[in-house]
């Protein structure tokens, strides 16, 4: 595996428009506004796939977390991003995520790290095999076992405020949402 800041990323502005390119760590030095993908994998009893990061991670590590995904590479597509992110991260083959939304996230209280989100979801019926160098343990836990997790651990900041948004989407549409509300205190 390469160094994860040594990745080259497209950097955009505020209408994700590519305005140059960076590697990963001068990104996150300069806080740069980058684009990531996020991937909710449920399996098929709608049981939510949780993890935590790994300490070596260069965000939020030793972080929990309900999606899977990352970076998007430079010249690589939202798409394309979200079946390897969550193929390396799984440990799977053929998963196929399927868009749901996007959104700018700004790292909160001051922070000057930003990035685009977009939202995919998927279904898997397989077993899983965790990348280790991102994934230091993982479950597949229903939306009350996530709600008490939520309340108790913390998780990323930027998965938090995704996981707000999905559950304000959700209910928009009039589909129930998952009563695993983010705790305001666990970021």
């Amino acid at each position: 595996m390469t160094n994860p800041a040594e990745e080259l990323l497209d950097i955009v502005d505020d209408n994700d428009r590519v305005i140059g390119t960076a590697l990963r760590g001068e990104v996150y030095r300069q806080g740069l506004t980058h684009r990531c993908v996020f991937i909710m994998v449920r399996d098929p009893a709608g049981r939510i796939f949780v993890h935590r990061r790994t300490d070596t991670k260069l965000f939020a590590p030793g972080a929990y977390d309900m999606w899977v995904g990352g970076v998007v590479g430079s010249g690589e597509t939202y798409a394309e991003a979200a079946v390897r992110e969550a193929e390396e991260e799984l440990g799977v083959r053929g998963i196929a995520p399927r868009p749901i939304f996007k959104f700018l996230f700004r790292e909160p209280e001051g922070g000057k790290l930003s990035w685009w989100c977009d939202m995919y979801e998927a279904e898997w019926d397989g077993p899983v095999s965790p990348q280790e160098s991102e994934v230091a343990w993982h479950a597949w836990l229903t939306p009350a076992e996530l709600s008490e997790r939520l309340a108790r651990d913390t998780f990323v900041p930027d998965g938090l405020e995704a996981y707000r948004r999905y559950l304000e989407r959700q209910e928009s549409k009039g589909r129930p949402a998952d009563r695993a509300e983010p705790a305001s205190g666990s970021a």
